[in-house]
């Protein structure tokens, strides 16, 4: 008989999850997948050209009801999680209904920080991660409103670029001194900053949000420096929380997410986690491919089979604001190391590699990513490339071809 497997949260890690399993365990559980979201698994990544009209809903669906039907998955939707009995295996919907698990996994994701500043609660100030916040930021722009994004990161500029492309008049609010810098060094933050400049975005560095400001609905930022910035709307994208709560509630070990093991296991043994809200070695991963790596291998461990998560080389490679950027590996100069670049300043293309001892250690593409796979597979690899050193920053074709 097909053991209760239930997964806690429909985003893109329980389906990659799902797809996994079916590959590997097909009959061997009975697979629930339950979400607080009314609707089918979507891919996230793609809310920015969502909100810019760029696509329509349909095309952000994972997959189709029928692939989930046809791999005898039951789909609960638009009703949440509120408790695990360890002791019974069971969980507890909000509406009050029980299922027993033989095994549970915890996939719940994230949730916008929201950090108390004063007027945090007036209407106007938003976030940015689902479907739903797509329709009211939506609304803002194609009115033409002002509109304030406090956040420079990853986040905070796919939603500046899609209000922007919306109609909105868009304020990018940093606290630091350059853009995505976790991302990117300093002179590929200020390409991708007049980049965005180009796009009618107006960017303010080093800008220390101190609260909200309003009659009755938000109408300005304030910062530290006693200025207010004019708003209609403000979407406040400063990261993300690991949704760790029901977990904690239920007395499985939490630190900043789930903390698993190589395997992805709690320290209750029948009880996982995977993308955004687990913790492994210390680290909790905000994007795709940790949380895909995760779901290999954990589906393979609920298959039987020997597999271990070491942990993900950290890499980005998307588009933010209509701008490729790519980064992976360690890009910030150290003793010995040997920096190699490429600007071209006109075409809007910078690219950076960090070699050491002989090897990639680590890029930074901006402008221009082709080849952003190749480099990330000489990092992982560790491979001497010496002989193709004064051919990198130009591509594969050209390393291929002064290898051969």
């Amino acid at each position: 008989m097909a053991e209760p497997l239930i997964i806690v949260g429909k985003g893109m890690a329980a389906t990659r999850l799902v797809d996994e399993l079916s590959q590997r365990a097909l009959g061997r559980y009975s697979i629930a997948v339950i979400g607080a979201e009314p609707r089918l698994a979507y891919n996230r990544v793609l809310l920015s050209p969502l909100l810019a009209g760029e696509i329509a809903v349909p095309d952000i669906e994972l997959k189709p009801a029928a692939w989930w039907q046809a791999r005898g998955v039951s789909t609960l939707y638009g009703r949440a999680v509120s408790a695990i009995d360890r002791a019974a295996k069971t969980i507890t919907l909000e509406d009050g209904l029980s299922l027993p698990y033989a095994k549970l996994i915890l996939a719940t994701g994230s949730s916008p920080l929201k950090p108390p500043f004063p007027g945090i609660d007036l209407p106007g100030v938003a976030t940015f991660r689902d479907t739903a916040d797509v329709d009211l930021l939506r609304a803002h722009a194609e009115r033409g409103s002002r509109i304030v994004v406090i956040g420079g990161g990853l986040l905070g500029l796919e939603a500046a670029y899609g209000l922007a492309k919306a109609g909105g008049k868009v304020t990018v609010l940093h606290l630091v001194d350059r853009l995505m810098e976790r991302q990117v060094d300093a002179e590929g933050a200020a390409l991708l900053a007049a980049e965005m400049g180009r796009r009618n975005i107006t960017i303010r560095l080093n800008a220390a949000t101190t609260g909200f400001v309003g009659n009755g609905k938000v109408e300005g930022v304030e910062l530290a420096d006693r200025s207010v910035v004019p708003a209609d709307l403000v979407v406040i994208a400063m990261g993300v929380r690991p949704n760790a709560g029901l977990a904690k509630a239920a007395g499985v070990a939490v630190n900043r997410g789930v903390l698993v093991d190589d395997g992805m296991a709690s320290d209750d043994p029948s009880i996982f986690a995977i993308g955004e809200c687990a913790e492994h070695r210390g680290q909790v991963y905000g994007l795709v491919e940790p949380a895909y790596e995760q779901a290999r291998v954990l589906a393979a461990r609920l298959a039987g089979k020997e597999a271990s998560y070491v942990g993900s080389l950290l890499s980005t490679n998307l588009k933010v604001s209509g701008v490729g950027v790519f980064s992976a590996g360690d890009f910030e100069p150290g003793a010995g190391n040997e920096i190699v670049v490429l600007r071209d300043r006109a075409a809007g293309i910078y690219r950076k590699f960090v070699l050491r001892e002989g090897r990639l250690a680590g890029c930074i593409l901006v402008g221009e990513t082709s080849g952003a796979l190749f480099y990330l597979g000489l990092i992982r690899s560790g491979q001497d490339i010496t002989a193709i050193r004064a051919d990198l920053p130009f591509g594969e074709a050209y390393c291929v071809r002064e290898a051969a």
